[in-house]
């Protein structure tokens, strides 16, 4: 058997000027209608094209289809009203304006199911769809209805697998729940979090990756990990927890971050999604500095076992620096494929 080291964007890569604009979170969409259900599709095609041209092996959506990671899946349930909103703390790091939970949650109709079909059919190349998870998609909200964050999240956890299902139905070879999160509520991350997680998961045959990192590079991000001293070592709370968990791979950051690489030693059980791109930089990473740091993670994790992947989404870059870090994801590991396989 020819082992390779497979590459891929963790999730959200820029949207093109026409649809929204370039390089902002939370961006307003620029069409309506029918012409933004078509603009999705195209520009989900202009994002394929560039990972196919960038020479990724896992390919996604890059995101296309939604506003945002959390609240684009949050608008196509029912239970939460959008014009009811009340500031709250997101992720013990910044306030913001929320929408509230009025009443029980469901799932009126598959969110993103038109999407992954369409995904599918652009590439024989495996594919992966992203969705927020539980816990995450609560600290995004305001309960008034449940009145208990893990009772919000199990049922969310029951929707979204409820999705999962029919994007794995679609073809979808690897789905992943974004859980930031977990980073900052380690007591809720043990005492339900996996749980919830597991939930969202059950019964899936794609194989299933948790997304867990020090975010997006924007300010209220940036400071925080400044704040975090020498060492970041949160995922120590977390990963001797996921190591036992069902989740098949967990995706993390590495590049330039202070997260001690020795941690990785806690997921011997997974598969590792390891992030050598930073996102929160605009300087173009070389080949031989991926190539370098997956030599280094290789200490903590079997070759074998690893994706190359980028710290977090890069839907904050501009589209030419994005490119050329996707190329060099792709030259680093095809580097570090033939050091290890060849």
């Amino acid at each position: 058997m020819k082992y390779k080291i497979n590459s891929t964007v963790t999730g959200s890569l820029p949207k093109p000027n026409w649809i929204a604009e370039t390089g902002k979170l939370w961006s307003p969409w620029k069409l309506s209608g029918e012409a933004l259900e078509l603009g999705k599709l195209k520009a989900t095609l202009s994002s394929v094209e560039d990972q196919l041209s960038a020479g990724l092996s896992i390919i996604t959506d890059g995101e296309q289809s939604r506003q945002h990671f959390v609240t684009t899946f949050i608008e196509n349930l029912s239970g939460v009203d959008f014009k009811k909103r009340k500031v709250v703390r997101i992720r013990d790091r910044y306030d913001a304006s929320v929408p509230t939970v009025i009443s029980r949650i469901n799932r009126k109709k598959p969110v993103f199911l038109k999407y992954a079909i369409f995904l599918r059919s652009l590439t024989k190349l495996p594919i992966k769809f992203s969705l927020p998870g539980p816990m995450t998609m609560v600290d995004t909200l305001y309960d008034k209805f449940y009145k208990s964050r893990e009772k919000l999240a199990w049922r969310f956890a029951e929707v979204l697998n409820e999705e999962a299902k029919d994007l794995e139905k679609a073809g979808i070879d690897y789905i992943q729940f974004d859980e930031p999160a977990f980073n900052v509520f380690f007591d809720e991350v043990k005492e339900w979090g996996i749980a919830a997680l597991e939930r969202a998961a059950k019964n899936l045959k794609s194989k299933t990756i948790v997304h867990i990192c020090y975010g997006y590079g924007i300010k209220a991000n940036n400071d925080w990990k400044k704040s975090l001293g020498s060492e970041w070592r949160q995922y120590e709370n977390i990963f001797p927890l996921l190591n036992k968990s069902k989740i098949d791979q967990i995706s993390l950051e590495c590049m330039n971050s202070k997260v001690p690489l020795e941690l990785l030693s806690l997921l011997n059980n997974k598969e590792v999604l390891a992030g050598v791109i930073d996102v929160a930089s605009k300087k173009i990473e070389t080949p031989k500095e991926v190539f370098n740091l997956i030599k280094k993670i290789t200490k903590y994790v079997s070759p074998k076992k690893l994706t190359c992947c980028t710290n977090c989404g890069m839907i904050t870059l501009p589209p030419k620096i994005a490119q050329a870090k996707m190329e060099s994801i792709t030259k680093g590991s095809k580097l570090a494929e033939k050091y290890f396989f060849s």
